[in-house]
């Protein structure tokens, strides 16, 4: 049982040993400096010299001494001196130290392989020492040593096998970290602590003959060089290149390189911060071309490097509130151009739709880039499918067609590499091979701002009062939810800039929410496949395993989410929904009614956090668990509950008027007993569900109480016969019979439900709130017509309650009209682009996107097929006459859309999801729907034929489709 023990030990204790974080411990203790938040991020000893000092890195040194032979003497507890065990606790101790204390392990390894093998060690130690000498190269020398190493082990141990593949599998596990691990050693030693600079800087070895096939820090080398070297190691043709360093020798690299007629170098700037997304710099800095002499080759670079200083660079910098960092030095091959140009993954000046701009000549790119020469001008549009793609052009020239779509695929493929930013290329074309030259962000198209999953939070046009309120409560909300993953690394986000507003709409930051998900270690479109089924690459094991303590307390709120909910559902939501539906809202002072505004908004904060954990908890466990939609009851859901509870009564309506006027129903019913139930029932339904609207997330729109025309048109049509399909039934059996399976799921969906009531609840509350105040200041004269208010933002709301900004006053109807009129222009705009770029959009253009004439692709949200003639439907204000024939197409959906599918054959949407409002209440009555579909409300029309599948989110338009 001793050895069993042993093998538990190295296991369990070994890994936890390399975790320990003493480096960086010591480091702050001493410096109070974060290794973590500095330089590369690692905490090694060389980060330690580097950042801490002599002191500190010697410090460092025994900690990590300490480690590596602790790991070894705690193993002879259990097994024999010298045997494998003690290799393999090396590696469980290296293990760990990678995955949870972020270094490499180097020195851990040396100190326990010296207690390990004191003999192999010397010899290594040995020939390392002559090799680094001879070589200066610190690259070759550390790649070396774990070839040397095993190699002993096997000439002095031949017969311990078990020693050698244990030697084998430590070096290969070292040579993998290296690879994946940012080297400190390659940050520049000036900026090290002074009395480690002399050693940095020797050890550097080969740092004045870095290639372009290296992996570069940007912050060394600039944005330039290290996005080229990150290109061509995707595999694309970039031209072999040399770079050099703010602080490196140029003569080495100079008496290396051999320019000539025949071979001509370009030396490039590649400035730190330059070609960055925050600033391009482009122009500011030296490019020369045609270097054949190395004469010229010295003075190409100091030229370059001088150009970081010139006046017009520094106001550049300045103007944009930049760093003086420093200059590095691109030199590459010159390409023998046959066609040059640019290329713009997205339109920089309409700054929408997904044409690629592509401008071009005969020759070299400098002649496009200069401004001196009016180059050819391409438009492209790129749609690829599993297999291949296709290319369509707008615009001829000199320039070989088959050219610029080969020019056109490579920007859409780069923007992909780069999650959608839209990138700046400069390419060259020799005759055989095209190749990128550059690549930057286009800044002025950033950040980005999407409208998927925005249009089905908070859809529609929004007032400034909604979106002052909606807005502080979400992003904080998502801050707090991704501060807890992040935890240090969450520094530097303004989570108030997730969301803004563009065309009075919402649309989320996508730049902002990409660089979240990639500091968390997650894939960009995470939050798309949690709540619209996106699919979803994997993340790293390495980005997983950094973040897990973060994922471990986010899984610890979703476990206990269920717990929390039912606490503060009886302890806080309950009483306050009591507290606020007992009082007398009518003859409540404006001060007061700020109070109660006050004590909502307080419930909607905690409730909030619900409506935002709820649903992702949901869609997480149901990808998880692999619970199919169809095996899910919605029935808890407000809409669900109330459509269910609208057919019942409905159907005992028509028991009792067996024949009826539909104009006269209500009026038929209250001349019986029975009908007097019906009506009892009815209202009882208004009263208990009067808190949804047509959308639930906007205080701007009235509810049902308010105006419950719609649902008496909902009841007289379900009297008329349009009952829920059999479709419907089927599903509602296989749910229950598929309850065991799917409990775990339930369970949240479940939960979700009554967040939503909830919420609803609250934000119903909140609006009848407003509208009270509002009736007080149209009696006062201070607003002039019904809805003025929510034109107003929150704060305003305050400071008029205040009333103590007469300033303010006066200006208030001006303020008001203003808003009201861009309120109705923007509610004009039909066309929303999906995404917009940069802080100021244009006014949208018609969408120029391709899409097949005869099939148009979404996200398939409930199973079946439906053929019907299309309905589109862009507000609630007038319900159309619906029937089975009927493929409703809306913008998007929400509860107070809900009633209308029952009537209607089939549901197409231009946003949403599975989890839509829309999608759910399609599946509980057996409607096919598809979601997603881009531009449906502007691509289809009235009268047009259409067949579509919910299973595959297909739409097809017949042959014969034509408005009637």
């Amino acid at each position: 049982m001793f050895e069993p023990w042993g093998i538990l030990v190295i296991l369990i204790v070994c890994p936890l040993l390399g975790g320990l974080p003493l480096i960086a411990w010591i480091t702050y203790a001493l410096k109070r400096k974060q290794l973590s938040q500095v330089g590369t991020g690692n905490i090694s000893v060389s980060a330690a010299f580097y950042h801490g000092g002599k002191i500190v890195g010697i410090l460092a040194v025994l900690s990590e001494a300490f480690k590596g032979v602790a790991a070894v003497l705690l193993t002879r507890i259990f097994f024999p001196d010298g045997s494998s065990w003690e290799l393999l606790a090396l590696i469980a101790l290296v293990i760990g130290r990678y995955w949870i204390g972020r270094g490499a392990g180097t020195t851990n390894v040396v100190w326990g392989f010296v207690v390990h093998d004191p003999l192999v060690a010397i010899f290594v130690s040995f020939f390392a020492g002559i090799a680094f000498t001879i070589l200066q190269s610190r690259k070759l020398v550390k790649f070396g040593v774990l070839l040397l190493f095993p190699l002993f082990v096997a000439l002095l141990h031949f017969s311990d096998i078990p020693r050698i593949f244990a030697a084998v599998a430590l070096a290969g596990l070292m040579g993998w970290i290296y690879t994946k691990i940012p080297d400190d050693m390659k940050l520049p030693a000036q900026e090290a602590q002074t009395e480690s600079q002399a050693m940095l800087e020797f050890l550097r070895g080969e740092r004045t003959m870095v290639s372009l096939d290296e992996e570069l820090n940007a912050a060394i080398v600039g944005e330039k060089a290290a996005t080229l070297s990150q290109i061509k190691r995707w595999g694309y043709p970039v031209p072999k290149g040399w770079v050099l360093a703010p602080i490196d020798n140029p003569e080495g690299l100079t008496e290396f390189l051999q320019p000539s007629e025949l071979s001509p170098l370009v030396v490039r700037s590649s400035a730190i911060g330059e070609d960055s997304e925050h600033a391009s710099a482009a122009g500011q800095y030296e490019t020369v071309v045609n270097v054949t002499s190395q004469e010229a080759l010295q003075e190409a670079i100091a030229q370059v490097q001088a150009s970081y200083n010139h006046p017009s660079a520094i106001q550049y910098r300045r103007d944009r509130g930049l760093n003086d960092t420093a200059m590095a030095v691109l030199i590459q091959q010159q390409v023998q151009s046959v066609y040059s140009g640019v290329a713009f993954s997205r339109d920089p000046i309409t700054q929408q739709g997904d044409a690629i701009v592509i401008e071009a000549l005969p020759g070299s790119a400098t002649q496009v880039v200069s401004g001196r020469v009016t180059p050819e001008q391409y438009r492209a549009f790129v749609v690829e499918t599993k297999n291949s793609y296709s290319v369509q052009l707008e615009g001829q020239g000199r320039v070989p067609q088959s050219l610029i779509k080969q020019v056109a695929y490579l920007a859409y493929r780069l923007e992909k590499r780069y999650h959608g930013t839209p990138q700046d290329i400069e390419w060259s074309y020799d005759g055989q091979t095209l190749w990128v030259l550059q690549s930057r962000p286009i800044t002025t198209l950033l950040p980005i701002w999407t409208r998927k999953i925005a249009a089905e939070v908070i859809p529609g046009v929004i007032h400034p009062l909604t979106w002052s309120i909606n807005r502080p409560l979400t992003c904080g909300v998502w801050g707090e939810f991704f501060t807890l993953v992040l935890g240090d690394r969450a520094l530097g986000l303004d989570f108030a800039k997730t969301a803004t507003l563009h065309y009075s709409r919402a649309y989320f930051n996508a730049s902002l929410l990409g660089d979240i998900f990639l500091r968390m270690g997650l894939p960009p479109e995470s939050l798309e496949f949690l709540t619209r089924g996106a699919k979803l690459s994997k993340p790293s094991l390495q980005s997983t395993w950094e973040n897990l303590p973060g994922l471990g307390k986010l899984l610890k709120r979703e476990l206990s989410l269920e717990k929390d909910f039912k606490e503060d559902y009886h302890n806080r939501f309950i009483p306050g929904l009591s507290q606020l539906t007992q009082e007398d809202i009518d003859n409540l002072e404006p001060s007061a009614l700020l109070a109660r505004i006050d004590f909502i908004l307080e419930l909607l904060r905690h409730g909030t956090y619900y409506s935002i954990l709820a649903p992702l908890s949901a869609a997480l466990r149901q990808a998880i668990f692999r619970v199919k939609d169809r095996q899910i009851d919605h029935s808890v859901t407000p809409e669900v509950a109330a459509l269910r509870s609208l057919s019942a009564i409905a159907t005992d309506a028509k028991q009792i008027l067996v024949e009826f006027e539909p104009q006269q129903v209500f009026e038929q019913l209250k001349q019986t007993p029975e009908g007097d139930k019906i009506l009892q029932a009815f209202n009882e339904l208004l009263q208990d569900y009067g808190y949804l609207s047509e959308v639930g997330t906007d205080i701007s729109v009235p509810t049902w109480r308010e105006n419950p025309q719609m649902i008496k048109q909902m009841f007289v049509q379900l009297m008329q016969g349009n009952e829920p399909q059999s479709g419907a039934k089927d599903a509602i059996n296989s749910i229950f019979a598929s309850k065991r399976k799917r409990s775990f799921v339930q369970r949240r969906v479940d939960i979700k439900g009554r967040v939503t009531e909830v919420y609803s609840r609250l934000l119903a509350e909140l609006r009848w709130s407003f509208v009270a105040l509002e009736k007080i200041w149209l009696e006062s004269g201070l607003l002039r017509q019904t809805g003025d208010i929510f034109f107003l933002n929150f704060d305003e709301v305050r400071r008029l309650i205040g009333d103590e900004d007469s300033s303010f006053i006066e200006q208030l109807d001006e303020l008001v009209e203003f808003r009201r009129s861009q309120f109705v222009q923007d509610s004009e705009i039909i066309q929303i682009p999906l995404l917009v770029y940069g802080h100021t959009p244009p006014h949208p253009l018609a969408p120029s996107e391709l899409y097949s004439d005869q099939i148009l692709q979404g996200i398939g949200a409930s199973h079946g097929q439906a053929e019907g003639r299309v309905k589109v439907l862009r507000n609630l204000q007038d319900i159309p006459d619906i029937d089975r024939d009927t493929i409703l197409v809306v913008p998007y959906t929400d509860s107070g859309w809900a009633p209308l599918l029952l009537r209607a054959g089939g549901l197409i949407a231009e946003a949403g999801g599975r989890l839509s409002h829309g999608a759910i209440v399609a599946r509980e009555y057996g409607i096919p729907a598809v979601m997603d579909v881009r531009g449906a409300t502007w691509i289809l029309q009235d009268g047009q034929r259409v067949r579509i599948d919910g299973s595959r989110g297909i739409v097809e338009l017949s042959n014969d489709l034509r408005p009637e």
